[in-house]
C-alpha cells in the first residue's frame, strides 16, 4: 500500500486554485478502488487499498501558532500545563501523519511572497529535534527519510522566472524546511499568473493539471 498525505494551507475556502489542485490529485489517486480519508471530516473504513490517501486541511482548519505556553514542549521541555500537552500531543499526532506517509502532498498558495502562516505553523509542529531531525557532529540530519513530497504553489503572479523572482520566499522555505527534516525528492507544481487576466489563469490551471495527471499516473503505476 502507498499512503498518501494531503495537507491543503488555503485560507480561501472552495475559491482557492491550490485545494482544487490538490482535489484533482486526490480524485486521481483515489478513483476506482482506492480509498479517501478527510481528517477532521470522519475517518472511513477503507480495507486493504493499493493507494490511500489522506487529507488534512490546515487553512479551514487551523494548526495553533506557537506562543509562550506552548513552544517549550514543542522543543523537549517537560509539558507540564494543559496547552503543552495539548501542543505536544498535536505535534505528536502530526508527526506520525509524515512518518506513516510515503508521498507528501502539499497545497501551498503564496501569500506575501511567502507560504501562508497556516503552513508555516503545521512545519512549526512536525520540526522537532530528536524526533524529525537531529544534531550530531557532522550537523544537522533530517530523520524522515525514503519519501516524496509534491508541493502545489499558486500564485497570481510569475516568481518562477524573471525579475520577480528574486522575491520568491516561498518555495526556498518550503524547499528547506522538508530538506532539513530529511524529504529531499520534491516536485514543484506551479499554477503561476493568476492575476494576469482569466485566460493567463486558465492556462496555468490547465498545465498544472495536466503535471498532476502524470504523477498521479506514474504513483498509481508504482501501487499496482
Amino acid at each position: 500500500m502507498t499512503n498518501v498525505l494531503i495537507i491543503d494551507s488555503a485560507a480561501t475556502g472552495e475559491a482557492s486554485v491550490s485545494r482544487g489542485l490538490t482535489s484533482k490529485l486526490a480524485e486521481r489517486l483515489s478513483s476506482g478502488d482506492r480509498g479517501l480519508e478527510d481528517r477532521g471530516l470522519g475517518d472511513r473504513g477503507l480495507g486493504d487499498r493499493a493507494i490511500h490517501v489522506v487529507r488534512r486541511d490546515v487553512g479551514t482548519s487551523p494548526i495553533p501558532h506557537l506562543i509562550a505556553e506552548t513552544v517549550g514542549a514543542i522543543r523537549g521541555a517537560p509539558g507540564d500545563t494543559d496547552a503543552g500537552r495539548r501542543a505536544l500531543a498535536l505535534s505528536d499526532a502530526l508527526v506520525e501523519e509524515i512518518k506513516t506517509a510515503d508521498v507528501i502532498v502539499i497545497g501551498a498558495p503564496m501569500y506575501n511572497f511567502g507560504m501562508a502562516s497556516t503552513l508555516k505553523a503545521w512545519f512549526d509542529h512536525i520540526l522537532r529535534a530528536g524526533v524529525t531531525f537531529r544534531y550530531s557532529e557532522a550537523g544537522p540530519e533530517g530523520l524522515v527519510t525514503g519519501k516524496r513530497a509534491i508541493v502545489i504553489e499558486s500564485r497570481a503572479g510569475l516568481y518562477s522566472e524573471g525579475p520577480a523572482a528574486i522575491m520568491d520566499h516561498q518555495e526556498p522555505h518550503i524547499r528547506t524546511l522538508l530538506g532539513f527534516i530529511g524529504i529531499t525528492d520534491v516536485t514543484f507544481v506551479r499554477a503561476e499568473k493568476l492575476a494576469f487576466g482569466p485566460e493567463a489563469a486558465a492556462a496555468a490551471i490547465a498545465e498544472a493539471v495536466e503535471q498532476l495527471g502524470s504523477l498521479a499516473k506514474a504513483e498509481l503505476a508504482l501501487a499496482a
